[in-house]
């Protein structure tokens, strides 16, 4: 079982938003909010490139990604679990699922939002954009995180909330159960290969019986390639 964590289990996209945004901002770049962020779920390494172009100067790559980590970090202290997210792994490793944290955050970015999460007794495997070479929608940090859940793809399932989430499942071959909690519509999350979709963990909890969660000893069909 594979979960993103902005988004999908903790209240953080809006709040990486602005951070992006302001980081942009500051280095000369003005990037309308809503393109920023429907680009949160991607690593540093394609977000930048998908909201500057590839032919922009990379140069300033470092400096960019290190200005959003400083603002983003002025609210650790402040950052909440979304409704029924530590609840929703407890209940998923309490049916026999393998609960691996498949983030494009940083190693430091994770333990932080871990703590908040309070749920490290339901957690069996991380992994984090310090883990790949490329973030998502590459499938590198899906197929490292099927690795450390030591399970093919597909007797796995991925929880996320961006279409990036769902593209990487998709390319790794892996099912994607999309959530609505990060501001993605559900037609963005289905079009990107979504089987399914709920608001956010608590609903998809409420529903668990139902879902794609329902049962780790039945495997499911190959998730339909990403273009």
């Amino acid at each position: 079982m594979l979960f993103d964590v902005d988004g999908t289990l903790m209240d953080t996209v809006y709040l990486h938003t602005v951070a992006w945004w302001e980081a942009l901002r500051q280095h000369g770049e003005r990037v309308p909010m809503s393109r920023v962020h429907r680009s949160i779920g991607m690593g540093s390494d394609h977000l930048l490139d998908h909201l500057l172009g590839e032919d922009h100067d990379h140069g300033d790559d470092s400096a960019l990604s290190a200005a959003h980590d400083t603002l983003y970090a002025q609210y650790w202290t402040r950052l909440a679990p979304l409704e029924g997210a530590a609840d929703l792994l407890r209940a998923c490793a309490a049916r026999g699922w393998r609960v691996v944290l498949a983030s494009s955050a940083s190693d430091r970015e994770l333990r932080v939002m871990r703590d908040a999460l309070g749920a490290d007794d339901a957690i069996d495997a991380v992994t984090t954009a310090d883990d790949v070479e490329a973030s998502k929608p590459s499938p590198d940090l899906v197929a490292r995180a099927l690795e450390r859940a030591a399970v093919p793809p597909d007797r796995a399932v991925f929880v996320g909330d961006a279409v990036w989430d769902a593209e990487a499942a998709g390319r790794a071959g892996v099912r994607c159960v999309g959530l609505l909690s990060g501001g993605v519509s559900r037609e963005e999350l289905t079009g990107a290969g979504a089987a399914e979709v709920y608001q956010g963990p608590a609903d998809l909890l409420a529903h668990l019986d139902g879902s794609l969660l329902a049962d780790p000893g039945r495997p499911g069909p190959a998730a339909p390639a990403a273009e």
